[in-house]
């Protein structure tokens, strides 16, 4: 039977702008050898699904430093202190996109890798999005609005024209939920 590693020591290895990371010395339940683990330490994050009422999600193109290329995604971010993750994708899709929900309900709750991240992200649908302002990102942020329609997304994600891991996620999240009549047109 698998065991949890005993943590005999951690450490601060270095704090950035989005996260920490954290170096952790555990025991190996199996061989009682110890081992260094790298923890990157980040608030949870939120990613919404925001859809308007003719069946158009609202996305983001936005280049990425880690891929090194633009992506496609829905509009997400993290959840600050003080915030819930409602509250949060909430703000993440007004900020990013200007669209405002009648209503933002739950899908899902994942864990982005537990290899090395400790945190979940939460991934939420909005119905009924409309627009009521200009999207107001942060200074580390270019942003371009995109409504793609919810019928083109599988495809896109076949294609690759959407990569990212936690946004395919989502959008299996919201087909579970939609298999099984819970998300309301």
């Amino acid at each position: 039977m698998i065991k949890p590693w005993p943590r005999i020591r951690s450490r601060s290895v270095g704090s950035f702008r989005v996260f920490s990371i954290r170096a952790d010395t555990t025991v190996s339940p199996r061989t009682g050898v110890e081992h260094d683990f790298y923890v990157i330490e980040t608030q949870d994050w939120v990613n919404i699904i925001p859809l308007t009422s003719d069946r158009r999600v609202v996305m983001v193109r936005q280049y990425r430093h880690g891929s090194g290329g633009v992506t496609l995604e829905i509009p997400g971010g993290l959840v600050d202190p003080g915030d819930t993750p409602k509250s949060a994708a909430a703000r993440e899709l007004l900020e990013e996109t200007g669209y405002q929900a009648e209503e933002v309900v739950k899908i899902g709750v994942s864990n982005p890798n537990p290899a090395v991240f400790n945190n979940r992200c939460y991934t939420f649908v909005a119905r009924n999005v409309m627009k009521v302002r200009d999207p107001m990102p942060d200074q580390t942020e270019d942003i371009e609005t995109v409504l793609i329609p919810l019928t083109d997304i599988p495809e896109l994600i076949r294609k690759g024209k959407i990569d990212h891991s936690i946004v395919i996620s989502a959008f299996y999240w919201y087909l579970l939920q939609d298999q099984n009549g819970l998300i309301k047109p």
